[in-house]
């Protein structure tokens, strides 16, 4: 890649956050609304503050970059979270305590209870319907829960709204993709940034010091983390115009321009082949290594083996099993939920 941002050839692998939109681009707007794809792809994807503005096409021109972030060192430290957080590493940053999740007559989520830890990779696995998206939203703000309480960061969330939960600092991925289209994969990151902006809507129209100081920021950071997750030359292509595993890294990406505490990614694999697994577990292992927490939802055992160092099994909406990845390989009771075993030989 010569200058930064400048594609050299298409695309790789990648995809969305629960992120915020608003006007975080670096040149003017467009008034049209930017297509995001996947199937089930709007604007409540984007859960952050001022997302009512995401309906505004960014334009950025990655010929704004800094130059300096062509060195690696430069781009790690771009990257680095850059947030306070009260829970000591080691101490619980996320406590769910009897969560429970109920629609009508059905609990799709029952009396759940866990720990995740600041500065480790913490995977919640389980069979189709065990009620790992269930937990998920129920965390992330998408559904209230039924009974029961979720604490991040030594504060209760209750009743808090999605766009706050963003700002407290938990962003998530999705298992479909979902993205700005017909926006740039470096617009797309610009975008999730805006969760951290403070200028009100009067400096932004009278283009203030720190609008100008926020979108300069803005600009560099998404550079920088496009390049952290390894698709800096695509910054200038259209998001719709990425290969998948492009979009779901994009996604990533623009879940970490939000400056999360804790990064949900809901089945990121999805779709993957062996080899884009394998550079996935990288990814997420570098993520952690940069000092962030990561809560990870993924069917492939294999990548949940080799990537995380705590697991929580669902079945039926009830948790089964905790531990590191060899006590819940060796837990007779997720044998029995992933392979059947009748239930008199794990009595």
């Amino acid at each position: 890649m010569g200058k930064h941002g400048t594609p050299d050839d298409t695309g790789s692998d990648g995809a969305v956050s629960e992120s915020t939109a608003g006007e975080s681009s670096a040149e003017t707007s467009s008034p049209t609304a930017p297509a995001a794809t996947g199937p089930d792809a709007d604007l409540s994807a984007l859960d952050g503050a001022g997302a009512e503005n995401a309906k505004v096409t960014a334009v950025v021109d990655v010929t704004d970059v800094d130059p300096r972030l062509a060195d690696p060192e430069v781009v790690a430290e771009a990257v680095a979270p850059q947030r306070d957080i009260n829970t000591q590493v080691g101490g619980a940053l996320l406590e769910v305590r009897g969560l429970t999740v109920q629609f009508g007559g059905l609990k799709a989520l029952d009396d759940v209870t866990f720990d995740i830890k600041r500065g480790e990779i913490f995977g919640l696995i389980g069979p189709n319907g065990a009620g790992k998206t269930t937990c998920f939203n129920a965390i992330t703000g998408v559904y209230s829960p039924s009974a029961g309480s979720v604490t991040f960061d030594n504060k209760p969330l209750g009743r808090v709204k999605r766009h706050e939960i963003t700002r407290r600092g938990i962003a998530r991925t999705f298992q479909n993709v979902r993205l700005f289209g017909e926006m740039t994969a470096l617009e797309n990151v610009v975008v999730g940034t805006d969760a951290r902006h403070k200028t009100s809507v009067f400096g932004a129209a009278l283009r203030s010091r720190r609008h100008y100081r926020e979108e300069r920021d803005a600009v560099d950071r998404g550079m920088a983390l496009l390049e952290f997750v390894g698709i800096g030359a695509r910054a200038a292509e259209q998001a719709k115009n990425l290969a998948y595993g492009d979009q779901r890294r994009l996604e990533i990406a623009r879940a970490l321009a939000t400056e999360p505490k804790l990064l949900c990614l809901d089945e990121p694999a999805a779709g993957f082949n062996p080899s884009e697994k394998t550079a996935l577990m990288g990814l997420i292992q570098k993520i952690r290594d940069d000092g962030y927490t990561v809560l990870l939802i993924e069917h492939d055992m294999r990548l949940v083996m080799g990537v995380t160092e705590r697991i929580v099994v669902l079945e039926f909406g009830r948790k089964i099993a905790e531990g590191t990845p060899s006590e819940v390989r060796e837990n007779p009771a997720v044998i029995n939920a992933y392979l059947g075993v009748p239930d008199d030989e794990i009595a």
